[in-house]
């Protein structure tokens, strides 16, 4: 997954608002607040609740 460091900074959770973390194993993005992981898709980002993954 190659996502900027500037563009991570700025991301945010389209539900809660809260930061979002790399999880390069998994291609996603997990909200620091709720859980939530959103796919990253040819490098793309893809930040949609409908289509976030939710926490176990």
């Amino acid at each position: 997954m190659k996502l900027d460091a500037a563009l991570l900074e700025i991301l945010a959770c389209p539900d809660c608002k809260a930061a979002l973390k790399a999880d390069d194993a998994a291609s996603e993005l997990v909200c620091t607040g709720c859980g939530l992981a959103y796919p990253v898709r040819d490098d793309i980002p893809v930040l949609l609740v409908d289509e976030a993954r939710k926490p176990s």
